[in-house]
Protein backbone atom coordinates (compact mmCIF):
# COMPACT_ATOMS: atom_id res chain seq x y z
CA UNK A 1 0.00 0.00 0.00
CA UNK A 2 1.21 3.38 -0.89
CA UNK A 3 0.91 6.26 0.77
CA UNK A 4 1.18 10.08 -1.28
CA UNK A 5 2.10 12.90 0.78
CA UNK A 6 0.29 16.58 -0.62
CA UNK A 7 2.74 19.05 -0.63
CA UNK A 8 2.56 22.18 1.16
CA UNK A 9 1.75 25.27 -1.16
CA UNK A 10 0.18 28.16 -1.06
CA UNK A 11 -3.17 26.52 -2.53
CA UNK A 12 -3.09 24.05 0.60
CA UNK A 13 -2.84 26.91 2.85
CA UNK A 14 -5.31 28.88 0.99
CA UNK A 15 -7.80 25.59 1.51
CA UNK A 16 -7.11 25.55 4.93
CA UNK A 17 -8.07 29.12 5.91
CA UNK A 18 -11.20 28.65 3.55
CA UNK A 19 -11.74 25.55 5.81
CA UNK A 20 -11.51 27.35 9.08
CA UNK A 21 -13.15 30.27 8.16
CA UNK A 22 -16.16 27.95 7.00
CA UNK A 23 -15.92 26.05 10.52
CA UNK A 24 -15.83 29.70 12.59
CA UNK A 25 -19.15 30.58 10.69
CA UNK A 26 -20.52 27.48 11.37
CA UNK A 27 -19.42 27.36 15.33
CA UNK A 28 -21.00 31.25 15.24
CA UNK A 29 -24.09 30.40 13.32
CA UNK A 30 -25.09 27.57 16.07
CA UNK A 31 -23.48 28.23 19.04
CA UNK A 32 -25.80 30.99 19.52
CA UNK A 33 -22.99 33.86 19.33
CA UNK A 34 -24.25 35.41 17.11
CA UNK A 35 -28.01 36.36 15.14
CA UNK A 36 -29.06 37.05 12.13
CA UNK A 37 -29.50 40.86 13.27
CA UNK A 38 -25.67 40.82 14.71
CA UNK A 39 -22.28 39.65 13.81
CA UNK A 40 -19.29 38.70 16.46
CA UNK A 41 -17.49 40.77 18.43
CA UNK A 42 -14.40 39.96 16.85
CA UNK A 43 -13.22 39.26 13.46
CA UNK A 44 -9.84 38.10 11.85
CA UNK A 45 -8.57 40.39 8.74
CA UNK A 46 -7.27 38.79 5.84
CA UNK A 47 -3.11 38.82 6.42
CA UNK A 48 0.03 38.19 4.14
CA UNK A 49 2.94 37.76 5.67
CA UNK A 50 5.93 37.69 3.51
CA UNK A 51 10.15 37.86 4.01
CA UNK A 52 13.30 39.36 1.98
CA UNK A 53 16.95 39.02 3.29
CA UNK A 54 16.47 42.51 4.49
CA UNK A 55 12.89 43.09 5.85
CA UNK A 56 9.29 41.46 6.85
CA UNK A 57 6.41 42.42 4.84
CA UNK A 58 2.57 42.46 6.19
CA UNK A 59 -0.18 43.48 4.29
CA UNK A 60 -3.69 43.49 5.88
CA UNK A 61 -7.09 43.73 4.11
CA UNK A 62 -8.98 46.52 6.17
CA UNK A 63 -11.51 48.24 3.86
CA UNK A 64 -14.07 50.88 5.07
CA UNK A 65 -11.51 52.04 7.54
CA UNK A 66 -9.47 54.82 8.17
CA UNK A 67 -5.78 54.88 9.56
CA UNK A 68 -7.35 56.26 12.75
CA UNK A 69 -9.34 53.29 13.43
CA UNK A 70 -6.56 50.31 14.21
CA UNK A 71 -2.92 51.04 15.93
CA UNK A 72 0.39 49.13 15.57
CA UNK A 73 2.80 48.25 18.23
CA UNK A 74 6.06 46.04 18.13
CA UNK A 75 6.16 44.71 21.86
CA UNK A 76 8.30 41.57 22.84
CA UNK A 77 9.71 40.68 19.38
CA UNK A 78 5.90 40.80 17.99
CA UNK A 79 3.87 42.83 15.70
CA UNK A 80 1.05 44.32 17.11
CA UNK A 81 -2.06 45.20 14.69
CA UNK A 82 -5.24 46.20 16.54
CA UNK A 83 -8.53 48.09 15.66
CA UNK A 84 -11.78 48.06 15.41
CA UNK A 85 -14.37 48.25 12.27
CA UNK A 86 -17.62 49.59 13.63
CA UNK A 87 -20.79 48.62 11.90
CA UNK A 88 -22.99 50.33 9.85
CA UNK A 89 -26.41 51.90 10.77
CA UNK A 90 -28.57 49.83 9.27
CA UNK A 91 -31.84 51.20 7.69
CA UNK A 92 -35.25 50.22 8.51
CA UNK A 93 -36.51 50.23 5.18
CA UNK A 94 -34.36 48.08 3.63
CA UNK A 95 -34.49 44.03 4.38
CA UNK A 96 -30.98 42.87 4.45
CA UNK A 97 -30.61 38.93 2.44
CA UNK A 98 -27.15 38.67 3.26
CA UNK A 99 -24.58 40.22 6.05
CA UNK A 100 -21.21 39.08 5.00
CA UNK A 101 -19.00 41.48 5.96
CA UNK A 102 -16.98 41.25 9.34
CA UNK A 103 -17.46 44.11 11.91
CA UNK A 104 -16.26 44.21 15.71
CA UNK A 105 -12.47 44.08 16.63
CA UNK A 106 -9.68 42.31 15.90
CA UNK A 107 -6.01 41.89 16.64
CA UNK A 108 -3.34 40.04 15.04
CA UNK A 109 -0.04 39.29 16.73
CA UNK A 110 2.46 38.32 13.92
CA UNK A 111 5.84 36.62 15.95
CA UNK A 112 8.80 37.86 13.77
CA UNK A 113 11.28 37.87 17.04
CA UNK A 114 14.09 40.26 18.24
CA UNK A 115 15.85 40.44 14.80
CA UNK A 116 14.05 43.21 13.83
CA UNK A 117 14.93 46.93 13.41
CA UNK A 118 11.78 48.56 15.59
CA UNK A 119 13.03 51.95 14.95
CA UNK A 120 12.63 51.84 11.36
CA UNK A 121 8.95 50.21 11.02
CA UNK A 122 6.92 51.72 8.16
CA UNK A 123 3.43 51.45 7.64
CA UNK A 124 1.05 52.97 4.89
CA UNK A 125 -2.63 52.66 4.38
CA UNK A 126 -4.06 53.00 0.90
CA UNK A 127 -7.24 51.53 -1.25
CA UNK A 128 -7.81 49.19 2.16
CA UNK A 129 -4.93 47.54 2.60
CA UNK A 130 -2.39 48.47 5.43
CA UNK A 131 0.87 47.84 4.87
CA UNK A 132 3.87 47.44 7.26
CA UNK A 133 7.63 46.85 6.83
CA UNK A 134 9.23 46.10 9.51
CA UNK A 135 13.27 46.05 8.38
CA UNK A 136 15.57 42.80 9.95
CA UNK A 137 18.19 44.73 11.96
CA UNK A 138 22.03 44.34 10.42
CA UNK A 139 22.93 40.97 12.57
CA UNK A 140 20.42 39.20 11.11
CA UNK A 141 20.59 39.40 7.74
CA UNK A 142 22.45 36.47 5.75
CA UNK A 143 26.15 37.25 5.31
CA UNK A 144 27.97 35.67 2.48
CA UNK A 145 31.18 33.72 3.03
CA UNK A 146 33.58 33.80 0.32
CA UNK A 147 34.98 30.46 -0.37
CA UNK A 148 39.01 30.89 -0.87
Amino acid sequence: MTNSMVPWDVQSSALLDNFRREMDELFNRFGGLETSRERSAFFSPQTNLAETESHYEISIDLPGMKPEDFEIEMKDGRLWISGERKQEHEEKEKTFHRIERQYGQFRRIIALGSDVDADRIEAEYKDGVLKVQVPKAEAARPKKIQVK
